[in-house]
């Protein structure tokens, strides 16, 4: 290690003991002191880990946490960023939480990252392999649509060629640009359908991207993933190694599904979340996981904070959803479908940095099917909070349904009058943080972020 970056490490792990005892925590203030001192203190860092970088839109957080769990039925030492800070000072922060690998020793970093952040990280450590969930629309403000977004992935691909990727092959960016890489896709194959059909009109990449030509469908799982095809230029899905081959049973706090022949279930919803649940299978597989091993980890993962989190606020029970874009949002509110029992609604709307500040895309959201549902009251809350409540009104919500209330710390307060035992609040990433921190100070969180 470097005068320099011996300097950075000591600076950075000695903020990071100060944060966590006497702070409550601090996730990347860490490694924002460390980088300043040093830019290329991560060469240093993760130099002697085997590392794995999940990128994508959509899904990084459950499925870097579920990668994590599926290796630990094999591997002791795994380093990752739990909290899902993904930006470059947020890894280096995990790194110097880490003690120093022992000679000799190896140990497997699982990191996710954020799609601008992936040729920084790759600049300083070569992964062994990448895992790439999908590519949606999502903060304009800063990824651009979603061509540019990908490519600032490929930047990173492209600086090691020697990693394996990993990718989900019912996305057809992925399979767009021919890569050095060797390249393994999991997908769903559920049905033999052999139907030619267009996906929606307000669907992102359907245009062929070697000719432009619209993309046909065999099937459609969800947005535009799927076996796609292209009857102008023969483009196509690549050949699967890994898929789902059943959705059992789909429920708000359950799937259960088929993977390879084999029954798997998590303790979470949506079929976007099996996606990310067939990632981490198809990498363990890789890694010599077998499948009832696979299983066993399914079965043993707990829900992560903020993404699909179950909270006790009283005698109600809370459900916390992040959503920033409207296919995750339009998935969450298709799990909400699968709602047997009367519940209440709350939406938070920020338009900070990390939310994206540009909120047009709660107009392609699917609320419309909100009024619809069987929930029993309304609530609108958040720094944007004029928008979400106009969006919902549009929808066809009644205004003696829809309470409006700005402040979240009232927001929070207002759960326990929910005329409903089942709360759900869908959340931009901000919004979600400062609820969480709110529920953490009165107590119904336990331990807070760390």
């Amino acid at each position: 290690m470097t005068f320099k970056s011996n300097i950075a490490t000591i600076a950075g792990r000695s903020s990071y003991w100060f944060l966590h005892n006497f702070m409550g925590g601090g996730s990347s203030l860490p490694g924002k002191i460390t980088t300043k001192i040093d830019p290329n203190v991560l060469k240093e860092l993760g130099k002697n880990y085997d590392v794995i970088i999940v990128s994508g839109t959509n899904g990084k957080t459950l499925t870097t946490a579920l990668i994590v769990q599926v290796l630990k039925e094999k591997y002791s030492e795994i380093l990752t960023n739990k909290t899902g800070s993904n930006m470059i000072q947020g890894i280096v922060s995990t790194f110097l939480e880490a003690k120093n690998p022992k000679k000799n020793q190896k140990p497997i970093a699982v990191l996710e990252v954020d799609e601008a952040n992936v040729k920084l990280i790759v600049e300083q450590v070569k992964p062994k392999y990448f895992v790439l969930t999908n590519i949606f629309r999502d903060q304009l403000d800063r990824y651009g649509e979603i061509y540019t977004t990908y490519q600032k992935i490929l930047d990173g691909i492209d600086l090691s060629p020697q990693s394996t990727v990993i990718a989900n092959g019912d996305e057809p960016i992925f399979n767009s640009v021919d890569l050095p890489n060797q390249r393994i896709f999991y997908g769903f194959k559920h049905t033999d359908s052999k139907q030619d059909f267009k996906a929606g009109s307000n669907t992102d990449g359907i245009l062929c991207p070697r000719c432009q030509h619209i993309i046909h469908y065999r099937h459609l799982v969800y947005a535009n993933l799927g076996d796609y095809f292209c009857p102008n230029c023969g483009f196509e899905r690549p050949e699967l190694k890994y898929q789902v081959t059943e959705v059992t049973n789909r429920t708000p706090v359950k799937s259960d599904f088929i993977i390879d022949g084999y029954n798997y279930e998590i303790s979470i919803g949506g079929t976007y979340n099996i996606y990310n649940a067939l990632a981490a299978y198809s990498i363990g597989r890789e890694l010599g996981i077998s499948q009832s091993q696979i299983k066993h980890a399914f079965e043993s993962n707990k829900r992560i904070f903020g993404r699909q989190e179950n909270i006790k606020v009283g005698d109600k029970d809370v459900t916390i959803i992040l959503v920033k874009n409207p296919v995750g949002t339009n998935q969450v509110i298709d799990l909400l479908s699968t709602e047997t029992e009367p519940f209440s609604f709350m939406g938070l709307l920020n338009a900070n940095y990390a939310d994206g500040i540009d909120t047009s895309w709660i107009w392609d959201g699917e609320f419309e099917r909100l009024p619809q549902m069987n929930i029993k009251q309304f609530e609108t809350g958040g720094s944007r909070y004029k928008d979400i409540t106009l969006r919902l009104k549009v929808a066809g919500v009644p205004d003696d349904k829809h309470i409006v209330q700005p402040d979240l710390e009232k927001v929070v307060a207002d759960i326990s009058k929910m005329p409903t035992q089942k709360v759900y609040i869908l959340a931009t990433y901000t919004a979600m943080m400062q609820v969480r921190a709110i529920l953490t100070k009165k107590g119904y969180i336990k331990g807070g972020q760390k």
